[in-house]
């Protein structure tokens, strides 16, 4: 077969959870197949060395940064020029007009549900809106459908009410950098001068409850005899100040760092130097930061809603994200009962290693020939 695959992101510097599940999957795919041809459709970057080409595996190079345009037009044109059995989009959407038979990777369908509040970033509510346009028109032209966890599978097919065998659950895995680094402090230290700490990926994105994480670690800090502070990735110091401040919990400025983005490069570091990890998403389709977490030794607390569950199995502390007081009460607990901590280690060492990008890319090889052989019969 001839395999096209969407993977528009992956050269940029600032990669995202998208960016990487297509990456990993790609390059686990290298190292599986060696029969089909390959053709793995990219907007130029400065980070070209991620991946390489192999007798079997193209580069094709488009460039337009405006993505719609991207994927709208330049991506149709190349398909119409490589003439590929199948084409594989990678981040939710595709091209609406496209006579090649897609199959879409749906991470999840939260942009097509309703928003308690919008997201303060102009290029997520722009991403939001795009998606909401271009998904409805895709889906029944898809072989297949993509997704990252049963509690996401159910959710498309019920909320689009398509027929269970459109959906298919692909499990996302966790780099193998992602393991118990001892000697962190040299990478720590960027970011923060104490040693331990508390680790939090933020977003300017409602859904991933940043206001409540910073009330209840208001609450953390006035109960704990030590308090630890706290190190949020993914979010400017500005942004977390006129929290700080819109909120009323001043007493916390002093206890918490923002550095803004962390590259992946260092986050095995910053895991495995942090006390525990805070993931109380109010919504996820999958959740890969959780995958590293456990893998780095690093105890979680995380929320009992959607996909994190199937995610971390018995790995994990669960609160309810909308509940500041068990958030904290989650901190308090993992700093006062060392037996309860050192479980939740060893029992999320033990849950991921059910995951591995390996497992995915044979999963996602499997639906190619499966779609290869239905459009051959038709």
């Amino acid at each position: 077969m001839k395999i096209a695959i969407e993977a528009q992101r992956i050269f940029r510097m600032n990669k995202h959870g998208m960016d990487f599940v297509a990456l990993e999957t790609i390059r686990e795919l290298q190292k599986l197949d060696i029969e089909n041809e390959y053709f793995i459709i990219v907007s130029p970057g400065e980070d070209r060395s991620v991946l390489k080409e192999t007798p079997n595996f193209h580069i094709i190079e488009k460039k337009c940064r405006i993505y719609p345009i991207w994927e709208q037009i330049m991506l149709p044109l190349a398909i119409r020029k490589i003439k590929p059995d199948l084409l594989h989009c990678t981040s939710n959407t595709a091209p609406i007009f496209c006579n090649t038979p897609i199959v879409l990777t749906l991470h999840d369908i939260i942009f097509l549900e309703k928003r308690n509040s919008p997201s303060k970033s102009f290029y997520q509510n722009l991403g939001w809106m795009y998606r909401r346009f271009v998904v409805p028109r895709i889906l029944k032209k898809c072989r297949k459908i993509i997704t990252v966890s049963d509690f996401e599978a159910t959710r498309i097919r019920e909320f689009l009410n398509l027929p269970p065998e459109m959906i298919i659950t692909v499990y996302n895995g966790y780099g193998s950098n992602f393991k118990k680094i001892d000697d962190y402090y040299n990478v720590t230290s960027k970011y923060l001068k104490e040693k331990s700490y508390l680790f939090f990926l933020g977003n300017t994105d409602p859904r991933k409850n940043t206001e409540r994480v910073l009330r209840a670690y208001s609450i953390y800090i006035k109960k704990s005899s030590n308090p630890l502070p706290l190190l949020i990735a993914g979010i400017n110091e500005t942004i977390v100040k006129l929290i700080i401040q819109k909120e009323g919990i001043g007493e916390i400025k002093d206890f918490v760092y923002a550095p803004g983005y962390i590259s992946n490069s260092d986050l095995p570091y910053i895991y495995s130097g942090a006390f525990a990890f805070l993931y109380p998403s109010l919504r996820e389709g999958f959740g890969i930061p959780i995958l590293e977490a456990m893998a780095c030794g690093t105890p979680l607390i995380t929320s009992n809603v959607s996909a994190m569950p199937e995610v971390a199995g018995d790995g994990a502390i669960y609160v309810d994200p909308y509940k500041e007081e068990e958030i904290a009460e989650a901190l308090l607990i993992l700093e006062l009962d060392s037996h309860r901590r050192k479980e939740i280690i060893s029992k999320g060492l033990e849950r991921v290693k059910f995951f591995s990008w390996e497992k995915a890319a044979k999963e996602l090889l499997k639906t190619y020939y499966y779609v290869g052989e239905n459009k051959s019969k038709n």
